[in-house]
């Protein structure tokens, strides 16, 4: 967790799933994979492999808190062997931050065993828990990626194949989700039916990927295939690639975050490549929002990339206005306002030879709370700034989100409890503009969109 994402919304989950049916050990693929995903959880990190050829199936699991490098030694590359598995990089949006809660899922059963790795928020889960805790299965702090693994399993007792369970299971859950379920010989990827989570297939040299970007894909040199389509169950065994759709419906609703912060930018989701997303926001925003300016910078990271289209629209030159310092731990948190306040000078610093004596245009992704926001206003103006015009490349947030992402109560939410006038005085801006809603489109096309969190129109 970096030094401002206490006031950013949190990067949901990464999971990422390999078959090498030519016998090949994956585990070193999955860590690459994982590392490549680390921006989507830094709160713990693991993986689960087998070996297809092997009598028993035996499942292996390594998982604890941190980073992947944190995580994963050299040690494991030589104690873990399989040439199957999935892998989970986490920030929990159910469920405490604890080792308990770590994933993968691994689980023996009556027949056989798998290991789950989940990505989002299952809506009912707790009707489901209350039926399992009855039935003796699930526990008190079950989180809702171990009640998924449940109803599986539940599924299986009365099913003929692993794929028959988890299509079984998928059909009584709801909410926002792409999960990677292995046995010890398939591996099966499950997408929500509205597509509100990215899960995307690949492949390398013979070898079968999925992954929640197609970046992760490509760090461990393979090639998109393509996206896993909304409600499609796919199923890779020896056998090549099932695909069951009974569960896929019309009506779509992918999760806008991940065009706006969520994805890295050199990823495409959906068809619709992530860095020409961000800067097409940043366009959308120089024509709904003229100011006089004399550079326009971003927010790194997340907020370059909109600066650059901001820039290129509206003919204001860009400009690098900070220096970020990425040796800062991720767990560098601290308990007063005045020590997070040292820790964002600690990560960021001005360069006030950019600044000095300039009006501002200053491009971010979001305001949360705005507390971040206010102080990189305070440092742009300690460094001689003369004006700062904040541009935001999403809508004002203003309802909490459901399908795990930890956009948080309304009354956490500035925007929400507050008007722009408020929240513009709040940070100490000159002037504080958002994207509109109406403006997606030049984001995303005609991609059918959730946008709950800023227009309260829930899919599920």
């Amino acid at each position: 967790m970096s030094f401002y994402n206490d006031d950013k919304l949190h990067e949901e989950c990464g999971v990422f799933g390999i078959y090498a049916p030519k016998g090949e050990n994956i585990v070193h693929d999955i860590y690459c994979g994982l590392t490549a995903l680390q921006h989507r959880g830094q709160e713990s990190a693991g993986l689960s492999v087998s070996d297809t050829a092997g009598a028993k199936g035996n499942i292996s699991t390594k998982k604890g808190m941190g980073l992947v490098s944190e995580v994963f030694g050299h040690d494991d590359f030589d104690k873990l062997n399989g040439n199957i598995g999935v892998g989970h990089v986490r920030y929990s949006t159910t469920g405490e931050s604890v080792p308990e809660n770590a994933q993968p899922i691994a689980m023996n059963y009556i027949k056989g065993s798998l290991a789950l790795v989940h990505n989002g928020n299952i809506t009912n889960a707790s009707e489901l828990k209350e039926a399992q805790m009855y039935r003796g299965q699930a526990h008190y702090t079950s989180t809702d990626s171990e009640v998924l693994a449940y109803e599986i399993i539940s599924s299986r007792a009365k099913t003929d194949s692993i794929e028959e369970a988890v299509l079984d299971a998928a059909g009584k859950i709801r909410g926002g989700y792409a999960v990677i379920v292995m046995s010890p010989r398939k591996l099966t990827g499950i997408r929500d039916p509205y597509g509100i989570k990215p899960l995307i297939l690949g492949m390398r040299n013979g070898s079968y990927i999925l992954a929640s970007e197609s970046a992760a894909i490509e760090a461990v040199g393979g090639k998109i295939i393509r996206d896993i389509e909304p409600g499609e169950i796919i199923t890779i065994s020896r056998d090549g690639i099932k695909s069951n759709t009974k569960l896929c419906g019309m009506k779509h609703a992918h999760c806008v975050f991940e065009y706006i912060y969520f994805a890295r930018c050199d990823s495409v989701i959906d068809k619709i490549a992530v860095y020409d997303a961000r800067f097409n926001a940043g366009r959308a925003l120089a024509k709904s929002s003229v100011v006089d300016a004399d550079i326009v910078v971003g927010v790194p990271d997340s907020g370059l990339i909109a600066a650059q289209g901001y820039a290129m629209e509206s003919g204001i030159p860009f400009a690098l206005a900070f220096h970020k310092n990425s040796y800062i731990g991720r767990s560098f948190i601290k308990p007063t306002d005045e020590e997070r306040k040292s820790a964002v000078h600690m990560k960021l610093s001005v360069l006030k030879n950019v600044v000095a004596g300039k009006k501002i245009v200053l491009i971010d992704d979001s305001i949360v709370r705005g507390t971040t926001m206010k102080q990189i206003i305070e440092m742009l103006r300690e460094a001689g700034a003369l004006e700062v015009h904040v541009r935001i490349s999403s809508p004002p947030f203003l309802y909490p989100c459901y399908y795990g992402t930890d956009v948080p109560n309304s009354s956490q939410l500035i925007a929400s409890e507050h008007s722009d006038e408020y929240v513009r005085q709040k940070i100490g801006a000159d002037s504080l503009c958002y994207l509109k809603i109406t403006d997606f489109k030049s984001m995303t096309g005609n991609l059918p969109l959730c946008s709950a969190c800023f227009d309260n129109n829930y899919p599920v």
